[in-house]
């Protein structure tokens, strides 16, 4: 279940990321308000997550789908450039975030 929270606070990230951009500063009502809504979510379940787990594993995987889905957000929605180093190092982010896993660290 701790995992579950893990992985939702970090789609919740890139949430308060794309908001944090489109807050323009927070000068924009609204887009400032999701921020707030989407980061205070994100580090509440981060938070509840972190009663059982260890801190390392938990904050790279929700730091790693993060940064990964912010990047892929940009390339899709927000006109941000698209290319293979950009996609092979978002690769790179989730393959260390998998290895950190499977290392036995989260356990």
């Amino acid at each position: 279940m701790a995992w579950a929270l893990v992985i939702i606070a970090g789609l919740l990230e890139t949430g308060f990321a794309i908001n944090l951009k489109l807050s323009d500063g927070f000068t924009k009502l609204w887009p400032t308000v999701s921020f707030c809504v989407f980061a205070l979510s994100s580090f509440g379940l981060l938070t509840l997550s972190l009663k059982t787990l260890p801190v390392g594993p938990a904050y790279a995987v929700w730091t790693g789908l993060g940064a990964a889905g912010t990047a892929v957000y940009g390339m899709i929605f927000m006109d941000e450039t698209t290319s293979t180093l950009k996609l092979v190092s978002i690769s790179l982010v989730i393959a260390g975030v998998i290895g950190l896993q499977l290392s036995g660290s989260g356990h």
